[in-house]
């Protein structure tokens, strides 16, 4: 790689899963639904010069993954580390349901994401660890290309919060959108934020 080459990473959110809205970690592994795939078709269009994808291995994110890699002949890394955060107690707990009955937990949890964890959820320090290894990872296999890594909202967050050397308690003030593009960029200069939760098609 030369000294002025750059990696650029498109992470992409998956579309909207069946079953409504509800919190999805690492326990819970729903497909896409139609419209979730149809965000994905429409995110993803206006984009070319990928030249792989990288997914989580969790259903809505790896088999759009697969479909997009064959239908413009890339190859595909799937990548474990890029699963999303677990949420302990509250795996498949529809959100409706949380800021009804359990409003105090659940306001707690987003104002220090942190200390309020639910029962038997996933460290962010851990979880923030592992999404940054798989960063590091990629800008130093890959230099000098442009990957499309489809995963999660935390996954997401947790690699903005290593590149922006945010902790971990300020994560969850970052909203981000189902099919939404997050782009980082490495080069000489080191990893920089370019955009985020960007739908180019939109």
């Amino acid at each position: 790689m030369s000294p002025i080459e750059s990696t650029r990473l498109d992470y992409l959110r998956h579309g909207e899963p069946v079953g409504g809205s509800r919190f999805r970690g690492n326990g819970v592994d729903d497909p896409l639904s139609e419209r979730g795939w149809q965000q994905m078709r429409v995110s993803t269009a206006a984009i070319d010069g990928w030249q792989r994808v990288v997914s989580s291995p969790m259903r809505r994110c790896v088999e759009f993954a697969r479909w997009l890699a064959t239908e413009r002949g890339l190859p595909l890394e799937v990548q474990p580390d890029l699963r999303e955060v677990g949420f302990g107690t509250w795996e498949g707990a529809e959100r409706e349901q949380l800021r009804e009955h359990r409003a105090a937990e659940y306001d707690a949890f987003y104002r220090d994401p942190v200390h309020n964890r639910p029962a038997g959820a996933e460290p962010l320090a851990l979880f923030g660890a592992r999404v940054a290894a798989v960063f590091d990872h990629l800008v130093k296999k890959y230099p000098g290309e442009h990957l499309l890594v489809v995963c999660h909202a935390g996954v997401i967050r947790g690699t903005f919060g290593h590149v922006t050397q945010s902790p971990p308690v300020n994560w969850y003030r970052t909203e981000v959108d189902n099919a939404a593009i997050t782009r980082f960029v490495h080069d000489r200069r080191g990893a920089h934020l370019v955009a985020h939760n960007w739908r180019p098609s939109l």
